[in-house]
C-alpha cells in the first residue's frame, strides 16, 4: 500500500510503502486528528513514521504501482 503524506509548510511530501491496509491507515489518521495526537504508521521495512496531527496537510492512500521493465506497456 502506498501512502503519501503532505505536511503543512513543507514543499515535499512523504511517500512510503506500508504493509498496513487502507482501512487501518485511515483509522489511524482519523484517530490522530480527532485526539490531536501523533500519527504513527509503519513502513514495509518495519520503520515507524511519526507525524504530529497539527501539521498534517493531507494523507493519500492508494495501491502500489507496479513498475514495468523495458519498453512494454
Amino acid at each position: 500500500m502506498e501512502v503519501r503524506i503532505g505536511v503543512q509548510n513543507v514543499a515535499r511530501e512523504v511517500v512510503f510503502e506500508s504493509n498496513q491496509g487502507a482501512a487501518e491507515v485511515a483509522a489511524a489518521v482519523s484517530a490522530s486528528l480527532e485526539n490531536g495526537t501523533v500519527l504513527t504508521l509503519t513502513d514495509d521495512k518495519g520503520r515507524q513514521l511519526l507525524v504530529p496531527a497539527a501539521v498534517l496537510g493531507y494523507v493519500q492512500i492508494g495501491e502500489s504501482e507496479k513498475r514495468g521493465v523495458g519498453f512494454g506497456v
